[in-house]
């Protein structure tokens, strides 16, 4: 049924569970996976009374983003590969994490999008808003979440 799924991962324990998950899934229906990381852009510093200033650039960021990024979705490819599921990597810089991802699943030609839940409820959940949730709301793209 499902033949290209997108599978957003940020290299926490849940998303590498995830991961782990995805593949198995991908195997059993016969589909190939793009694994994706959404880069954090660099954060605008806004400097007050007793403000730390952080010596970073913005090219060192960007250059140390790309590196988590790179050893992230190595890792995930080096699972679909051990168990041999087709993958391809990409990672792309954006503020807006659910945006990069419903983006990728678009760019991609993606018919399904596997998603790790932290399963937050009341408030929390409220408060704090899912990316799940808002790859959900946003999507044309089919969701799976797996929790």
């Amino acid at each position: 049924m499902f033949k290209h799924i997108l599978v957003p991962t940020d290299g926490s324990a849940l998303s590498e569970s995830t991961v782990a998950r995805a593949v198995s899934f991908a195997k059993d229906a016969g589909a190939r996976i793009t694994f994706f990381y959404a880069q954090p852009d660099f954060p605008m510093p806004i400097y007050g009374e007793g403000a730390l200033i952080d010596p970073t650039t913005p090219e060192q960021f960007a250059k140390s983003a790309a590196s988590e990024a790179s050893a992230i979705l190595a890792k995930a490819k080096a699972s679909a590969d051990e168990a041999g599921v087709a993958s391809d990597t990409d990672t792309a810089v954006n503020e807006v994490p659910y945006e990069a991802i419903i983006d990728a699943a678009d760019r991609h030609g993606c018919d399904l999008i596997f998603m790790a839940s932290h399963g937050r409820r009341g408030i929390a959940g409220l408060l704090l808003g899912s990316e799940t949730q808002k790859v959900l709301t946003h999507s044309k793209t089919p969701v799976l979440v797996y929790r």
